[in-house]
Parts: C-alpha cells; structure tokens; sequence
C-alpha cells in the first residue's frame, strides 16, 4: 500500500467506517482531521475548483503508487526500497513542518510517539511492506483490488472491539469477501503465485488492524506530525526486516535500473507527500463522503494503469472479483456513512 501510506476516513473514527484502504502509499493514519471532516459543512455555491483538484490527484496518484511498487521491486529489494522511501518521506515532511512552523510543532508526548510508532509499524511495515513483498510476484492491478478490501477488514474488527454493525453492512462485508474469494482464484490455478495472494491479504487485514487502533489510541493531533512518526516507524521497521532478509548484502546500487529509481522518486514526493497533503487538505474542507469515493476509483486506475504499461493480463476472475468487492465496500459505505 504505497503508504507512506495513508489513512481512511473509516479507519480514523470508529464511529465511521467509511471505506479506504489506502493505496499502497496512503499516509498514515490521522484522526483529528477525520473528526472534523464528519461534522463540516458543505459551503454554498458547490465544492469548488480546488477541491476537484485535490481529489483528482488522490484519486490518480494513490492509484498510480501499486504500479510504481512494481517497477521498484523489479531491480531493487522490496524491503530496504520501503526503508528507503518511508525514511526520506519521513525527513522531508518533517523538515517542511519545521521550516513553516519550528521544530517545536514536532514535539509530541511519549504515549503519542508510542501510538504513532505501533501504528507506523502496522500500515507500513505489516501493510505496505507485504503489498512490496507481494508485488514481486503479483500483478499490481490485482493487488490493488485486493487492498480495497480494508473497508471490509475495518468493519469486522470494530465488530471485534464492540461496536456494533448492522445488516446491511454485514451483507457488504460477506460480499466483498466472496469477491476477495474470486480474485484469488489465479493462485488456485497457477496463473498468480497463492503465497503472493495471502500476503495481500495479510497485509489487508494488518493495514485495517492499523487504522482501527489510530482512532482508539492517544495519536498527535496534527495529522502530519503523526505521520512523520509513522513513517520513520516503517522505515526502522522495514530496515529491521531487510537486514534480516539479507538484502543490504545483496543491494548493489549500479544494478537498479533507472526506472526503479525514478519509481522510488515518484513514491516518496508523489505518493508520500503531494497526494497526503491533498487527502488531509480534503479531510477538512470537503464532504467525508466524497473523500472516501478514492476507495472505488484508485483499484480502477491501478487495473488500467497496470494494463496499459506493463501489459498486465485483465482475467475474468479478475475483473469479476474487483467488481463484487468495490461493491461490497460501496454497500459498507452506503450504509455507514
């Protein structure tokens, strides 16, 4: 999940479940901004240019991350890429923050860097590092309508946790999970490695683990100082994991190819930075509701993108599946909202 990666409205308040799994590089999970997105306002006179911007940007560039995931991967280790992406993404945002407000708006309690760090550790470590390690093998279009099923995911925990569910959200819930069902039909045949499929899905549930636990535990209230956290947490953790894979050993620099380096690029400024900034922006200034529709169009342009350059092959079950579970997560929203 591209994420530094982000959070979904849904996973931030456990009184709103509404979807987004975050792509692959969704920032990480704030909460304050979710509170106030849930109570604000539409201003008369319509949304506004900008805000149709900001959108369009989420929507294209978090869809865009599953594709750039799989061209890093090609040429460079998928663990110590991920170390790499969230470390810088971690010293620019919070080098920005410092330049516009000092240093000081960095500074946080211990039991908010604690929250911050267990949950930069599940989104980017158990979430997106699975999405990396899985997208060796795993086309990113497919991974992508994998991921979507976090919505899913956050409703059965919640339920797990106490909070009650409804029927209707329960029916989106078993559909989406009978669609997740079809899309790992490829691995029962052959057609996609079954071990890649199961790390998408691990990675699924761990993400919506993630997300449920920022809107139970003391985060920073500025969701780009919680981030900061959460990715120096992936960083550390991702680094912790490719040691002990071996791949610092392995990595030789003059061996990746400059697509894979272009691909890390895009992820850090585009996916961690630019489409972040323009989801919390949106948090506060446009409709929960729309906000949460990138959850249906980011697998969308993930499944195209992933066609269009690196010939990925569009199966039935593939299609089938993607369909029942954007469903599944339309009906949880729908019904949620």
């Amino acid at each position: 999940m591209s994420a530094p990666s982000p959070q979904t409205p849904a996973d931030a308040d456990p009184d709103c479940p509404t979807p987004g799994a975050p792509p692959s590089d969704a920032p990480p999970a704030p909460t304050s901004p979710t509170r106030t997105a849930t109570k604000a306002a539409v201003r008369p006179g319509g949304l506004g240019a900008a805000v149709w911007a900001a959108l369009g940007i989420v929507y294209v560039v978090w869809g865009s991350t599953y594709l750039a995931i799989r061209v890093v991967v090609e040429t460079m280790p998928p663990l110590l890429s991920g170390a790499l992406r969230f470390g810088a993404a971690a010293l620019l945002l919070g080098a920005g923050l410092a330049a516009r407000q000092g240093w000081r708006a960095l500074r946080v309690t211990w039991p908010q860097f604690g929250s911050a760090f267990l949950v930069g550790a599940l989104l980017l470590v158990g979430g997106n590092g699975l999405v990396v390690l899985a997208e060796r093998t795993v086309p990113s279009g497919l991974a992508a309508l994998m991921v979507a099923s976090v919505p899913l995911w956050v409703v059965l925990l919640r339920r797990a946790f106490g909070v009650r569910t409804g029927g209707t959200t329960l029916a989106g819930v078993l559909l989406g999970l009978v669609g997740l069902g079809v899309l790992t039909a490829p691995g029962l045949t052959g057609e996609v490695g079954l071990s890649g499929l199961l790390l998408v899905v691990i990675a699924a549930v761990v993400w919506a683990l993630g997300s449920v636990l920022a809107g139970r535990l003391p985060m920073p209230a500025d969701p780009f100082v919680a981030s900061v956290y959460e990715m120096l947490a992936g960083a550390l953790g991702a680094l912790a994991l490719a040691f002990v894979r071996g791949e610092p050993g392995r990595f030789d620099p003059g061996a990746v190819s400059a697509g894979s380096w272009a691909g890390l690029v895009y992820l850090v400024l585009f996916g961690s930075i630019v489409a972040f900034t323009s989801y919390a922006w949106l948090l506060q200034r446009a409709p929960l509701t729309l906000v949460a529709t990138y959850a249906y169009v980011n697998p969308v342009v993930a499944v195209f993108l992933g066609w269009l350059f690196l010939s990925e092959a569009l199966t039935w079950p593939i299609m089938l599946g993607g369909a029942i579970v954007v469903g599944g997560v339309f009906l949880v929203a729908r019904n949620e909202r």
